[in-house]
């Protein structure tokens, strides 16, 4: 097997201020050797003279040749080999016009420069400041400017999140840290479990790194205390309303504004001029304002674009205490309240601009892209995006980024989306519903779009037999809808969820029927991928549409017994080949045949669900569609695989095969020479039984050839996961010329798994390597291993693979010489095979049982 990429963290590299020294000094060896040349032809010489020059120069054309090598760092000489990770960095803009911070700046940067004193005790833990103060007072915009300044202290990275500690619904810890790990590198293609789980993935991947952390409005400290990685070398940075007294924390208080620090704001943002024609005025603003840089930003802001108002004006509007905002308070009187600013820069707005301001704050969402103003407003994109940047300049929207996709984000401050959404709900009622419905059908589009271009076999047949295949399919689009996932998720789920709550139930079955296809495709996000498909099967309930009811629940299904929950999974996969026999839809029914023989085959029950797979296959191959037969044909095998029945599991895996490589769906070979190696692999160790050496070497050395193939298929696509399990297959095959580096292959796809946060497959490596440990004749260490496998699928409610588990780890029992051990657990695998009904379970245990004369 090629060697597999370390998963550790990568390693802080040195030679940086070589780097940045090398293109001097390959310049100036450059022009000494051009000079050099030109000499010889320029003067006459003597021979030993020139013999010299000639080696100075070419020993300068070497020094050349080292300092552009050597200043390239590991990431720049590994860009031809593929895609390099490189640190993140989320970090928030800094304000243009940030001021009046002198002092607490200099705090923080007093306390960083006395960590970096202490950063040689071994026992340090990482540096966690919290900055905590009224809503407004430009905590975030402090972090910001400061992060900015000691950037160059963690080149491994800079994350943000903004926890909305704030607002009725804050976001889980769990969620943040699955948005951190993936920006990491860490590929989360299954469910990585709860947050104990990703919080170990966490620690697991800031080990070793420098990594500079904003937590941005958090609500309290138990919100915050999971994503405090445990390195040393790292740094949290924190927002907050209220202290949150955490461990290794130093506190800051940010107070507002003094009378001087506002009006310099306000003069930065208005202009020094008017500032100085009228300071009484603009010490009244900064008053009226609480000193509240959010408050006197806002005022700033109008001014700016308000050439022709004075501040005097601007003064007197303030004094009108009725029409101020009074989400943004300390307490309920109307002279502590920012009310006053933003009612004055939504005035100002044109009537455009007002609408598009309450339309966005009637979307459910977290942060949209600038195509939804367009939506919003029913114009093009290009004028809707004029239209939300005239409300940046407002100060009343704000940029929250670029995401995964390179897209950028936009987003309402809480408190601006609470203020428009009052003269929002007086807007006619049909108007804002056509708004939103436009909005849906837009995120419908693209979700669709993505599915299609990740999973199109999803969605229908791809090609008819026969027609040409076409150039090889571009990943990149594949990725893309990965990104696009990755970045419009949490967005998806909300506009779901607005979607039901407005009862827009065509537009809620599409979209969720989208998202959907993309976690099964992505085998990711599989607590929004299951709350989703509830309400996919809702939406088409009230539709009263019985065929998309019945594919609601074949995603259902899909979910379900991904998780584990084999029976739910059966019922939905049941009920939809009962609703699509009775529309006359084949295609689909043999969807939901190929389903259920699934779903019957993971709960151990082979021989029910081996006349389904054969029925799905007949009726895919009448209706042409040779990718979905192809794909049936492989999960049959590897049902006959589980049946002891090679030969036939290889037949229908060549012709699986062919199709596959006719087509050019890579991703499909791969995933059919795996399993083709595994069976190869059983195939070796059967001749091998039978003495038949040769052949059986034979066989291994193909079984490992085409598990090479495929995992480095998928190394290549960056598909983590799946060569985690050709890894692991290649551990498997059995081969005794090669027991110690298949038990190497398995503990490489173990350390993939567990940093992936796969728990399933950590038990299943766990088995594997039991095996492979037997094979070696380290029989403790095998039983120890298989005892883990049987305890981890107990935990994990998987009753045929702790029963497999069981069965080898009594033949390991006998192996060792003990009967009596081999006999308990060997009759704990057969009641449990007895009750799944699976008689192959029966027979293989039955065999040992009678060896342990039980």
């Amino acid at each position: 097997m090629p060697d597999q990429p370390d998963l550790r963290s990568p390693a802080r590299r040195p030679g940086r201020r070589i780097r940045l020294a090398a293109p001097a000094a390959a310049g100036l060896a450059a022009a000494m050797a051009s000079v050099l040349a030109t000499s010889l032809d320029v003067w006459e010489l003597p021979l030993q003279a020139k013999v010299g020059v000639t080696a100075l120069a070419g020993l300068l054309v070497g020094l050349l040749t080292w300092a552009t090598a050597g200043s390239r760092g590991p990431e720049e000489r590994g860009a031809s080999a593929g895609t390099v990770w490189r640190p993140p960095d989320q970090w928030p803009p800094v304000t243009a016009h940030f001021t009046g911070r002198t002092g607490s700046l200099a705090e923080l940067r007093e306390v960083f420069a006395a960590r970096r004193r202490s950063r040689d005790h071994a026992d340090a833990a990482p540096l966690v400041v919290s900055v905590y103060g009224r809503g407004g007072v430009g905590k975030s915009a402090l972090i910001a400017r400061f992060g900015n300044e000691i950037a160059d202290d963690f080149p491994d990275g800079r994350l943000y999140a903004d926890l909305r500690g704030q607002v009725e619904a804050p976001v889980d810890p769990a969620e943040v840290l699955i948005g951190f790990l993936r920006a990491l590198g860490v590929r989360l293609t299954t469910d990585p479990g709860g947050l104990a789980e990703l919080r170990t993935l966490w620690l697991t991947w800031t080990k070793g790194r420098r990594i500079l952390i904003f937590l941005d409005n958090a609500r309290d400290g138990d919100q915050v205390k999971s994503l405090i990685p445990a390195e040393p070398g790292c740094a949290v940075m924190v927002t907050s309303r209220q202290p949150l007294f955490l461990l290794n924390t130093y506190d800051k208080q940010l107070s507002v504004f003094d009378e001087a620090q506002g009006v310099e704001l306000l003069a930065r943002l208005a202009g020094n001029d008017r500032v100085s024609a009228d300071p009484e005025a603009a010490r009244e603003i900064v008053r009226m304002c609480d000193h509240l840089p959010l408050a006197i930003g806002i005022c700033g802001g109008r001014l700016a674009t308000r050439e022709n108002w004075t501040l005097r004006r601007l003064a007197d509007r303030l004094l009108d205490e009725r029409r101020r905002l009074d989400q943004l308070e300390i307490a309920r009187s109307l002279d502590k309240s920012v009310r006053a600013s933003l009612q004055l820069s939504y005035d100002d707005c044109t009537g455009l601009q007002r609408r598009l301001l309450r339309l966005l704050s009637l979307v459910a969402a977290p942060d949209v892209p600038g195509w939804v103003a367009g939506e919003l407003l029913a114009t093009s994109e290009v004028e809707g995006a004029d239209q939300l940047e005239a409300l940046i300049d407002a100060q009343l929207a704000e940029c929250s980024g670029t995401d995964l996709s390179g897209v950028m984000r936009y987003r309402l401050h809480d408190l601006v989306k609470i203020f428009a959404r009052e003269p929002a709900l007086t807007d006619d009622e049909a108007r804002r519903r056509a708004a939103i419905e436009r909005v849906l059908s837009g995120y419908r589009r693209r979700a669709e779009a993505a599915a299609v271009a990740r999973w199109p076999q999803d969605w229908g047949r791809v090609r008819p037999a026969g027609q040409d295949p076409g150039p090889e399919p571009v990943t990149r689009a594949e990725v893309s809808a990965a990104d696009w996932l990755n970045a419009e998720r949490l967005t998806l789920v909300a506009v779901i969820g607005q979607a039901r709550s407005m009862e827009m139930w065509e537009l809620a079955w599409g979209l969720g029927r989208a998202f959907c296809s993309l976690c099964h495709s992505l085998r990711a996000y599989w607590s929004d991928w299951r709350a989703v498909a509830e309400i996919l099967c809702e939406a088409a309930e009230r539709t009263g549409d019985p065929r998309a009811l019945a594919i609601a629940l074949l995603d259902r299904a899909a979910v379900a017994g991904g998780q584990g929950d084999h029976r739910a999974a059966l019922r939905d996969a049941e009920r939809a080949l009962e609703v699509f026999d009775g529309l006359g839809e084949s295609w689909w029914a043999a969807r939901a045949m190929r389903a259920v023989g699934m779903t019957l085959f993971n709960d151990g029950n082979l021989d029910r669900g081996q006349g389904h797979l054969i029925d799905a296959i007949t009726v895919f191959t009448d209706e042409d569609d040779r990718w979905w037969a192809a794909r049936t044909r492989r999960n049959l095998a590897e049902l006959r695989l589980a049946q002891r029945r090679p030969a036939e599991a290889r037949e229908l895996l060549e012709d699986a095969l062919r199709v596959f490589e006719r087509d050019r769906n890579r991703y499909s070979e791969a995933q059919t020479l795996r399993a083709y190696g595994e069976v190869l692999g059983a195939t070796a160790r059967a001749l091998r039984a039978a003495g038949d050496d040769r052949a059986a070497g034979d066989d291994f050395a193909r079984a490992g050839f085409s598990l090479d193939r495929a995992a480095e298929m998928f190394r290549l696509r960056g598909e983590l996961w799946e060569e985690a399990r050709c890894l692991r297959a290649a551990g498997e095959v059995g081969d005794p010329a090669n027991a110690l580096r298949e038990l190497t292959y398995v503990r490489r796809a173990d350390e993939i798994l567990v940093a992936l946060g796969d728990t399933w497959g950590v038990a299943r490596t766990e088995l594997s390597a039991g095996r492979a440990l037997g094979r070696l004749g380290r029989t403790r260490e095998a039983r120890a291993s298989l005892g883990r496998a049987v305890r981890a699928f107990e935990e994990l409610g998987d009753r045929w693979w702790m029963a497999r588990s069981l069965r080898y780890l009594g033949e390991a029992h006998l192996e060792a010489g003990d009967d009596r051990a081999a006999v308990d657990v060997l009759r704990r695998a057969q009641d449990i095979y007895r009750s799944l009904g699976n008689r192959s379970g029966m027979n293989r245990t039955l065999e040992l049982l009678r060896r342990a004369g039980g």
